[in-house]
């Protein structure tokens, strides 16, 4: 049951919670396919073969761990693996990621988000916390957060209890007085909820809830966290 009195401050995940992730990443990955097709096709070809981009990342993910939190230079040197292997010019790695991560940025928000978010900021501090690389500045969202914490400049993702209690404390806030609403059962609510904050699990797709110990609060929709506070 929700502590609404102890709420002083709430954090958000983005990606699936402000906005659905994955028409974003394919139509990102489709620019940047088109531009590679235009720029180095050799290395197109290779990023069209399913088991080859997928081999190229895991030998990414594997020789390079301190990049494990790091989405945008995972995808970044897996980009220039793939220009190195096709013979082609591994200096355009840098303006390739860069097409796929503006596009990346324009996200199409669920239709609750953005009232949501005026309506929450007007009473309470907010803060983000993501473990993709999503830039809330580019989304067009930064005005609404006090403050934006992601795995990538902290070194460690969720559900580990740093990356929240470092997100409370950005909002010179207890870790216990901060509601964290997201998408992921695991990442989000059970991180947050190990991390001692409340936690409101968003489930937009009816989903059932895996583990034991139970969220605070099931959210279909922003709109029904707002109502709370009215």
């Amino acid at each position: 049951m929700l502590d609404l009195p102890r709420i002083k401050a709430i954090s958000l995940d983005l990606d699936d919670t402000l906005w659905p992730v994955l028409p974003t990443i394919e139509r990102a990955e489709k620019v940047l396919h088109d531009w590679l097709v235009e720029r180095a096709p050799m290395s197109a070809a290779l990023f069209s073969s399913p088991q080859a981009l997928q081999e190229i990342r895991d030998h990414m993910k594997a020789s390079r761990p301190e990049l494990k939190h790091d989405l945008g230079a995972i995808r970044r040197e897996s980009i220039r693996l793939a220009l190195y292997r096709a013979g082609e010019n591994p200096l355009l790695a840098d303006e390739a990621f860069e097409v796929f991560f503006a596009e990346r940025q324009r996200v199409t928000l669920f239709d609750d988000a953005r009232p949501a978010l005026e309506f929450l900021s007007a009473r309470f501090p907010l803060v983000c916390i993501s473990n993709g690389n999503a830039d809330v500045g580019r989304v067009g969202l930064a005005s609404f957060f006090r403050a934006a914490v992601s795995a990538r400049e902290f070194g460690v993702g969720k559900p580990d209890p740093r990356i929240f209690h470092a997100a409370a404390g950005a909002l010179d806030v207890n870790v216990a007085q901060v509601l964290h609403v997201g998408d992921d059962a695991t990442l989000d609510a059970l991180g947050a909820l190990n991390a001692g904050m409340q936690a409101a699990w968003m489930n937009r797709s009816e989903q059932m809830w895996p583990h034991q110990v139970e969220p605070h609060l099931t959210l279909a929709s922003l709109d029904e966290l707002c109502a709370l506070f009215r």
